[in-house]
């Protein structure tokens, strides 16, 4: 049986006297820094999505003229088009709203824990699991790139 603090390589493996607890806590705050990751990359699409929308607006308002709806066409490009979604903001100030606060905070937090209390190694607990949960000696279950 494989001693469940054997880790896959020496750069993830914990410092001697790293506690169970420790590395599930820092195993947990991993995983919820890779979902902040996830909400990163999905406010980029929202971002994305609403500047084309936007953008198709301004097809939107050339249409509505040409069918002779001008009031409609008036009321797209009055109300809609270049509007702020939230007060005062369009997506790209809250992109770097959420980028410069909450996300940089995050990133700070989570390295700063690794560094202070495993010595910056990052994925120990996945380390220790890869380790445990591989078919020692099979092909596709070694430890490293280089096994």
């Amino acid at each position: 049986m494989i001693d469940k603090r054997t880790s896959v390589d020496e750069e993830h493996s914990r410092p001697a006297d790293l506690s169970d607890t420790t590395v599930e806590a820092l195993g947990e705050l991993s995983k919820a820094l890779e979902t902040i990751h996830r909400v990163r990359g999905h406010l980029y699409s929202a971002h994305q999505l609403v500047g084309g929308a936007d953008l198709t607006l301004d097809r939107v308002v050339k249409l509505l003229r040409e069918a002779g709806h001008g009031e409609m066409a008036n009321r797209v490009e009055r109300d809609l088009l270049g509007r702020n979604i939230l007060p005062g903001r369009w997506t790209f100030q809250i992109m770097e709203e959420f980028d410069d606060g909450y996300y940089a905070t995050f990133q700070e937090v989570e390295r700063e824990a690794r560094e202070k209390l495993a010595g910056g190694r990052r994925h120990i607990y996945e380390a220790e699991m890869k380790q445990r949960r591989r078919t020692h000696g099979m092909p596709g279950h070694e430890a490293t790139p280089e096994a």
